[in-house]
């Protein structure tokens, strides 16, 4: 027997108010007499968020205020987070559980997660994300990214580490910085690409490399993407190099990205050069957003609200006018989902029924002040209400 939902006045994207059916899952035409009513009030209703780039494994939530006293360099980070995860008693399956939890009450429905692989922990945090990832099934979608976050080719074994995560079950392969930490950029994308030829997966690279160093190993990967044919299946983190070059540069670069099929994600860092979203959308490029690392030891910042990260990419991009408000809202939902490869993603009829409820006027508005999440909807059930998930909760 099919199940039917029907959602009585929302206003989807800030559109007229009208009624939304939803039958086993999915957005449809009509729902049937006996469909369960949910009153929609007026409300908003927003696709459900999408967070790009995350590391579920090593966040604090509830646990104890950390002091941070950590070096400028990224190296400095890169160690002390090495190191504070044994002490501080990180337990990859436990902080992801709490991270993917809260997220959903702030209407994220799916979620890429970069979990580390090193010589130290082996491939333990991506065993503890796939213990998440099969609790949380049917309440948000997660991707799990293989992340050589201390180095690949520096660290020998932690290539073969890579492998194995890659048959214990994660979904994509990652990298990090191939001149700055690796130090040998061919060779670095060279393994990432092989790995992800050999397993049939994805690519997903932190790329925080400078200015002209920066836009030479994106010129790589880009060679790398159209030379064995995996346009629309690599994606570069970061990419601060973007914001840091000659227009007529930036221009050709933009082009080559977006013939390759080759996504960027940004997190709008305020501290940090950015690529420019729109000009980047403009040339055809996937651009998609991520909270990064919220509360953790790298920063302390954030609690992976998405709707929130859509105002910060808007500050960050001097976005004032509606049209670039919803622009940075579509960064985190419609093109997260692109960039993800989300199946039947969107408001339309047929597409697989994630949404979020909120108290506004317009999509813009929900940018400038993100409201409240009132409902989360995924696959057509309600899975959160006013901030609170419901029948599912962290440890």
């Amino acid at each position: 027997m099919s199940r039917a939902v029907l959602l009585r006045n929302v206003r989807p994207l800030g559109g007229p108010a009208t009624d939304v059916a939803i039958v086993d899952g999915r957005f449809a035409a009509t729902a049937s007499p006996e469909a369960d009513i949910i009153d929609g009030q007026g409300l908003l209703m927003l696709p459900g968020l999408v967070e790009a780039h995350t590391h579920l494994d090593k966040n604090l939530f509830g646990m104890k205020w950390y002091r941070n006293e950590i070096g400028p360099r990224r190296i400095d980070r890169i160690e002390t987070d090495r190191r504070e995860k044994k002490r501080l008693g990180i337990d990859p399956a436990r902080q992801s559980m709490r991270q993917a939890v809260a997220t959903l009450a702030l209407g994220v429905t799916a979620i890429r997660t970069h979990v580390d692989v090193d010589t130290e922990i082996g491939v333990a945090n991506v065993a503890g994300v796939l213990e998440t990832r099969e609790k949380l099934a049917g309440w948000v979608d997660i991707q799990i990214v293989a992340f050589p976050q201390s180095g690949m080719l520096i660290r020998p074994g932690t290539q073969e580490l890579m492998e194995e995560a890659l048959r214990l079950g994660a979904d994509i392969v990652g990298g990090i910085d191939p001149a700055s930490i690796d130090r040998d950029p061919v060779a670095h994308l060279d393994a990432v690409f092989a790995m992800a030829q050999s397993h049939g997966k994805p690519i997903d690279l932190h790329l925080h490399e400078p200015g002209e160093l920066g836009a030479f190993c994106l010129e790589l990967i880009v060679e790398r993407t159209r030379a064995l044919g995996m346009q629309g299946r690599v994606m570069v983190d970061h990419a601060y190099c973007l914001g840091m070059l000659e227009a007529a540069t930036l221009d050709t670069l933009a082009a080559s990205l977006a013939d390759a099929g080759v996504a960027v994600m940004t997190a709008g860092p305020p501290g940090r050069p950015a690529p420019a979203v729109k000009r980047l959308r403009e040339a055809g490029v996937v651009v998609c957003g991520g909270s990064d690392g919220p509360r953790g030891t790298w920063e302390p910042y954030g609690r992976g609200d998405m709707l929130q990260r859509a105002t910060m990419i808007g500050q960050r991009n001097g976005f004032t006018r509606d049209e670039d408000l919803e622009l940075a809202l579509d960064v985190c939902t419609v093109q997260g989902a692109r960039a993800l490869g989300l199946a039947g993603y969107g408001l339309a009829e047929g597409c697989v029924a994630d949404l979020v409820l909120v108290d506004a006027e317009t999509a813009a508005e929900a940018v400038a002040a993100p409201p409240p999440r009132r409902v989360v909807v995924k696959a057509g059930r309600v899975v959160a209400r006013d901030g609170e998930t419901i029948g599912i909760a962290a440890p």
